[in-house]
């Protein structure tokens, strides 16, 4: 298995769900196609609810010249169905993709074989070998319906076992979470690169209620600043660029072997904060 691609620098979109919406990320994937990222990843939706909204995007930009990984999960999706969507990706000369465990839609249950990332995983190695780069979703501050920190690490490293070559983690803002979590990574024998998940700062009620929902932690300090704007959208929108160009600047002087952007489909704050921290420029670090 080839691990020698490293994530480096990318960039995430997810599925629009109406025409105007894949108008404007037809026009954020050009601005931000400038900034020539190391892949875009496109995400699956709760229980498969966009794959086809996936793929098309997918298709689309990569045969626009862009280097795509597509997110793919078992939810609502059997086995024969995947196959057929990893021979499109195949046909279309996508190399890369995003393993997820997904949620399960409503009313399937035990209808679906497979539920867990790691299954999906040791699946894709088996239908198609080393064809794919095979990225995983990991947790500096644990997986929300996890039991432990240590149990958390565990499903991980299962991820891993199965084929993973990298891994994206869950944004955050607390640069500790991530090297403590890399740390204790590296003693439980996980030895990938784990390039860590950017979410830049726009608009608070969207980041708190996201966090929320995902179980990432806004710091008190920063949760306090970031209310104290209250009406002053573009003051937080500054405020905000500075604080995630600090923490991507720590994580990257840190060691981090890549950032990867949650763009939430807009341009202007990734690129911001890409030209901040001169990633066009920045030397690449050699990763194991």
């Amino acid at each position: 298995m080839d691990s020698s691609n490293p994530s480096k620098y990318s960039i995430e979109f997810f599925p629009p769900r109406s025409e105007v919406g894949e108008s404007k990320l037809d026009t954020v994937h050009a601005e931000l196609g400038k900034l020539n990222p190391d892949f875009f990843s496109v995400t699956y939706g709760a229980g498969g609810s966009t794959k086809s909204g996936t793929q098309q995007i997918v298709l689309r930009y990569q045969a626009a010249g862009s280097r795509c990984a597509p997110h793919l999960s078992f939810g609502g999706s059997n086995e024969e169905e995947l196959r057929q969507i990893l021979q499109v990706y195949i046909d279309a000369g996508i190399k890369r993709l995003v393993a997820l465990r997904g949620d399960m839609p409503s009313g399937v249950g035990a209808a679906v074989q497979h539920s867990y990332a790691n299954e999906l995983v040791e699946f894709i190695r088996a239908e198609t070998g080393d064809h794919f780069h095979i990225d995983v979703a990991c947790y500096p501050e644990t997986h929300p319906e996890s039991n432990s920190y240590a149990s958390d690490v565990s499903f991980f490293k299962d991820k891993v076992d199965a084929g993973a070559n990298s891994a994206i983690t869950q944004y955050f803002y607390n640069p500790d979470a991530y090297f403590r979590f890399v740390d204790y990574c590296q003693a439980a024998g996980i030895d990938i690169p784990i390039v860590p998940g950017i979410m830049p700062i726009t608009n608070y009620a969207n980041l708190a209620r996201f966090s929320a929902s995902c179980g990432a932690q806004i710091p008190r300090w920063l949760n306090k600043r970031l209310t104290g704007f209250g009406d002053d959208k573009e003051g937080l929108r500054r405020f905000g660029i500075d604080v995630v160009t600090e923490l991507c600047e720590d994580l990257l002087q840190g060691g981090a072997p890549g950032l990867h952007f949650y763009s939430m489909n807009l341009s202007q704050a990734v690129t911001q904060i890409w030209t901040n921290l001169d990633l066009g420029n920045r030397p690449q670090r050699e990763l194991l």
